[in-house]
């Protein structure tokens, strides 16, 4: 399939800029791919598709305040760093993006905070906005991650063009969130409460827990025509023993199982025996998922509504079928449901 298989036409005003009252209580779009019906619920309806033994796989990724403002040395030029990967924790190395990077130049010196308590050299150019940053700050590793918190914004898309809130602190994390390295949201773990947990969890539903964290790269725009000329950016991945066991025993037992979300698919994905199993994993992974693809261990997902040509939407018709998407989103356009990180969800079975 080529690239403008995947251009649609979405209004701007379904782009969902703030997230639903309760996580809850979003619209969920249920598709069953083999009777190619769309039902309209409500996302705590999902509990109604699920049983005892069934296994829902989620990403425990947990996003940091990536989004920092500090100023240019002599100039005092505002400048915008965000954080993408620590390249070197001793050395307080970092990977970041710069906006407007036309302004910063090797050698430049950054300062954060009304006290510049935290100061940063440029030491290298990555890509025309990427810079390679040495932070300057006095005290422990613990002590300067703590400042790095301190400082930090929660990094809420781009497309979202209000202020940051503290609801987005909490909002922009889903429950489950353990081991700190995104920089974006796993966000069809969003709509999920702790009461909806507690409510699947008695039913008898499994959750096995991967950690991938969320890179920028995610969000990528493709550029190439040919999908299979596209690289994805590489993202870190960990997958447990105790997560493969649950997972493996369901497949066994001939359960349902349920990828939340893109990242733990392509969590999943990159980590298949050859009898088609899940395997621990450790290490990094640019798995591109598009079609036409044979997904191994995953017979169902959750997912939410995602933006024209993004490599999301190519998995997910990958999963569900070109046509019953293509379907599937105009009638959610029509519908006027919500997409992107704040929006709406949609359970594939």
């Amino acid at each position: 399939m080529k690239l403008s298989h995947f251009q649609f036409n979405l209004p701007t005003e379904l782009l969902a800029e703030y997230p639903a009252e309760n996580r809850d209580e979003s619209r969920l779009m249920v598709i069953d791919r083999a009777k190619k019906t769309i039902e309209h619920k409500t996302f705590k309806d999902i509990i109604n598709y699920f049983d005892d033994g069934d296994v829902m796989i989620m990403n425990n990724t947990k996003v940091f305040p990536a989004r920092l403002y500090g100023n240019k040395e002599k100039t005092g030029a505002r400048i915008e760093v965000f954080l993408l990967r620590e390249l070197n924790a001793e050395q307080r190395l970092w990977d970041v993006l710069v906006d407007p990077a036309r302004k910063i130049r090797i050698g430049n010196k950054l300062y954060f905070g009304d006290d510049d308590s935290l100061v940063a050299e440029v030491i290298d150019n990555t890509t025309s906005r990427g810079r390679t940053l040495r932070f300057l700050y006095d005290g422990s590793y613990d002590e300067f991650r703590n400042k790095l918190t301190e400082l930090g914004e929660t990094p809420i898309p781009k497309y979202i063009t209000r202020e940051v809130t503290p609801e987005d602190e909490e909002r922009y994390q889903t429950i489950y969130a353990k081991v700190e390295g995104a920089v974006a949201a796993p966000t069809a773990g969003l709509h999920f409460s702790r009461h909806l947990m507690k409510r699947l969890e008695i039913k008898g539903v499994d959750f096995a827990e991967v950690t991938l964290h969320v890179g920028l790269g995610t969000f990528n725009p493709v550029e190439v025509e040919d999908l299979s000329k596209h690289k994805m950016d590489s993202e870190e991945l960990i997958i447990t023993q105790e997560a493969c066991d649950i997972v493996n025993n369901a497949i066994t037992q001939k359960k349902r199982i349920c990828c939340v979300g893109t990242t733990s698919m392509r969590a999943i994905e990159s980590s298949v025996s050859s009898a088609r199993t899940m395997n621990p994993f450790e290490g990094w992974t640019n798995k591109f998922i598009y079609p036409p693809y044979d997904f191994s261990i995953a017979n169902c997902m959750i997912t939410n509504f995602h933006t024209p040509k993004s490599t999301l939407l190519m998995m997910i018709s990958a999963f569900c079928g070109h046509d019953l998407m293509k379907k599937a989103y105009e009638e959610a356009i029509k519908e006027k449901y919500k997409f992107y990180s704040y929006g709406d969800a949609m359970l594939i079975i």
